[in-house]
């Protein structure tokens, strides 16, 4: 009986220990939920955050691990955003208008004002191009669905041209600075850093910029099933990005010096840049909806989206 007794005893307690080694190894092997933030090379407030690091920190006290991913320009941010390999990024108003044209299940969690000077249309110092009316016929480089194809598109028309007028050479931004000094494009259409940095060589004359259009936003997005998931760290995210925001607005030789090892280019040239930039998070007003409708209403009338979008059918509400 005391046999018995005892067995029954070793087996439960070897049970319990099973019990807490399998606990204690399930703990172990927990990992932190991962956001992955797309970010492109020409900065902007996600390049600060990952310059800084407060992202992980104060991230990370939450739970969280944060992953970092480059791309030229919002359109390839948004094509991996839709693959699932980034959840969260940032883009000019171009992007998701083609995102959302093509199907791409994404939202807009945030606006960000967009500068006047930030992009701009260049035409070569010695060309005979004198205004936007000139291109008529010429080739201008750009990359396509960015927020320098609507400046274009929205020059042209101030012109009295449309985008049919023009030859475009649809180019990534390190591709169409080749192709433009090489001369195979009469012009090119860009935004900073990019531009301040072959305005610093000086062989460039500006045709127009954002002076004198009607304002964009740039905008923060992420995908739907990411953002209904998970609002609570959306939101601190973009508490982040409006802290970050605010300090760039008072620093722009301190985002200068922050980016310079990441982008790789002289402090002038971003100095350049963040002088003539603003920052500014916030939420998507029936105003800045409605400039939006606008830019994705003139995309449709140039055939530039295959069909028409409603803007507010992708606006994130955070839960109350």
């Amino acid at each position: 009986m005391r046999s018995i007794t005892f067995h029954r005893r070793l087996l439960g307690a070897l049970t319990m220990v099973a019990g807490l080694a399998l606990g204690v190894s399930g703990l172990a092997s927990a990992e932190p939920q991962t956001l992955k933030i797309g970010f492109q090379k020409g900065g902007g407030l996600l390049a600060v955050l990952k310059s800084q690091g407060v992202l992980e920190k104060s991230l990370g006290e939450q739970g969280y691990r944060v992953t970092w991913h480059e791309f030229q320009a919002g359109p390839q941010l948004l094509e991996a955003l839709n693959a699932g390999s980034v959840d969260f990024g940032y883009t000019g108003s171009p992007p998701p208008i083609f995102a959302q044209a093509a199907g791409i299940d994404l939202v807009y969690v945030g606006a960000e004002p967009h500068a006047q000077r930030t992009e701009a249309i260049l035409t070569h110092k010695d060309s005979s191009i004198a205004d936007i009316a000139g291109l008529k016929g010429k080739k201008v480089a750009v990359q396509k669905g960015s927020s320098a194809n609507y400046l274009l598109v929205a020059s042209l028309a101030k012109a009295g041209l449309s985008f049919a007028d023009i030859q475009p050479v649809y180019l990534p931004p390190a591709d169409a600075r080749a192709a433009f000094e090489n001369r195979s494009v009469d012009a090119w259409s860009v935004w900073d850093p990019y531009l301040a940095a072959i305005e610093k060589g000086g062989a460039v004359r500006v045709l127009g910029n954002y002076e004198g259009l009607s304002q964009t936003n740039a905008f923060y997005e992420a995908s739907r099933a990411f953002a209904e998931a998970n609002p609570k760290l959306l939101e601190a995210l973009l508490g982040e990005l409006a802290k970050a925001g605010a300090w760039a607005n008072d620093n722009p030789g301190g985002v200068a010096r922050l980016l310079a090892p990441q982008l790789g280019l002289p402090e002038d040239v971003l100095t350049r840049w963040q002088e003539r930039a603003r920052y500014g998070v916030q939420p998507l007003s029936a105003e800045i909806v409605a400039v939006q409708q606008k830019v994705a209403d003139t995309f449709y009338e140039q055939k530039l989206i295959p069909r028409p979008v409603k803007v507010q059918d992708i606006v994130w509400k955070a839960p109350q």
